[in-house]
């Protein structure tokens, strides 16, 4: 299958290079997708190495033959994956927010196409109760919400949002496609 991952800016961003490797071991075609600050904590060389795809960020809404890419690369895809997602991407899409390429490309995602979500933040923000509602309004719009692991987190507390280990979130995508779920 074509998997569509976008990748956001937590620190666990640099953990899609293990989801990328594991997709493609697993036999999908994946092109990322990723926020300006996703590129902060992932290289936008290894994550187009890995890919073996040109990574579509901010300042790329054209593709070289003149089409629109972030409607494009929709059109390309068969699943649209976001691995970490982060409390600030969680509400652009809740809210149906566009003033970046990811979210952009969220809105333009076709309605019958699985859509799977794993979040990453401190555990504080992630039991906030209007991240709560975003998540809960993703999962009523179709969206598979994944649990967040639970340990150390790079902030140095321990407890619940840690992003789900890359072999995990693979099996997860896998299991649930293949059953023709969400």
């Amino acid at each position: 299958m074509n998997i569509l991952l976008g990748v956001t800016g937590g620190i666990a961003a640099y953990k899609a290079c293990d989801i990328i490797s594991g997709l493609k071991a697993t036999g999908h075609t994946v092109k990322v997708v990723a926020t300006e600050s996703a590129l902060s904590f992932a290289s936008e060389h290894a994550l187009a190495v890995l890919s073996e795809s040109r990574v579509l960020k901010d300042e790329v809404f054209w593709d070289r033959d003149g089409g629109v890419a972030h409607i494009e690369i929709t059109k390309w895809a068969d699943v649209f994956v976001v691995a970490p997602a982060t409390a600030n991407i969680i509400a652009k899409f809740a809210h149906g927010l566009a003033d970046d390429v990811l979210s952009t490309v969220n809105l333009a995602v076709p309605p019958e196409t699985p859509k799977f979500l794993f979040p990453a933040m401190n555990t504080v923000m992630l039991n906030n109760p209007v991240v709560q509602r975003n998540l809960q309004d993703l999962d009523e719009l179709g969206w598979f919400v994944a649990n967040t692991a639970d340990g150390k987190l790079a902030c140095g507390d321990i407890g619940s949002g840690k992003l789900l280990k890359p072999r995990e979130i693979v099996g997860i995508i896998n299991e649930n496609i293949n059953k023709g779920e969400r």
